[in-house]
């Protein structure tokens, strides 16, 4: 039986993946977390086999809290749950620890063989970015510069592609707008560009910017 661990800030989302998990005989414990202090918690308290973490949540970010799992429960296994995209963050959650990275729009069977893969040691991927990743290989042995932005830094800089101002990020992320604008400032930097509209032409022509 594989215990699991639920962890996402909408109640909805929460119940709706339980009741998938619940019409699943090889799932066993079923437990939620709202946000990364309860996951902590829960974590000190019960072990589990897979932890479903939503990748966008207040505060720290499912990719800031894949290696605090890690160091609880090493043997855990991590599988991202997300509304973003693969080719954006698909990768770097697997370079951060996780095991899998699945889109919340999957359908239920997909979610269930996420699962019983990743408990089982092994790696989980959609077979859309599985053929990306092998173009890639092929195509570019270079690596983009924003492969070296960190998990947070990456995730304003998809927010800002989508037109979103320094309030509205801070907003959406649960910070201060003086913290993204520190953030903004760095991107910047390390991109080696000027303004928030060059961050937006850049996320365009690296095909950062979510798909509608």
């Amino acid at each position: 039986m594989i215990n699991v661990l639920i962890t996402d800030d909408h109640p909805v989302v929460r119940r709706g993946i339980r009741q998938i998990l619940e019409d699943d005989e090889r799932i066993g414990l079923i437990n939620e977390a709202a946000d990364g202090k309860e996951l902590i918690r829960k974590l000190e308290d019960q072990k589990y086999d897979v932890i479903l973490l939503d990748i966008s949540m207040p505060g720290r970010s499912g990719l800031e809290l894949i290696s605090q799992v890690k160091k609880i429960q090493s043997s855990a296994a991590v599988l991202i749950l997300s509304i973003h995209s693969e080719e954006i963050y698909a990768i770097q959650s697997l370079k951060s620890g996780a095991s899998g990275y699945l889109a919340k729009s999957s359908a239920p069977e997909e979610l269930i063989r996420a699962i019983i893969k990743v408990s089982e040691g092994q790696r989980y991927i959609s077979s859309t970015l599985a053929e990306n990743l092998a173009d890639s290989a092929v195509t570019n042995g270079s690596k983009p510069i924003h492969d070296l932005l960190s998990a947070r830094e990456m995730e304003v800089l998809v927010l800002f592609s989508e037109g979103k101002t320094v309030a509205q990020v801070a907003l959406e992320l649960s910070l201060s707008p003086k913290t993204i604008s520190t953030y903004r400032q760095r991107l910047l930097e390390k991109l080696k560009l000027h303004t928030t509209a060059d961050l937006i032409r850049y996320s365009i022509l690296e095909s950062l910017k979510e798909k509608s």
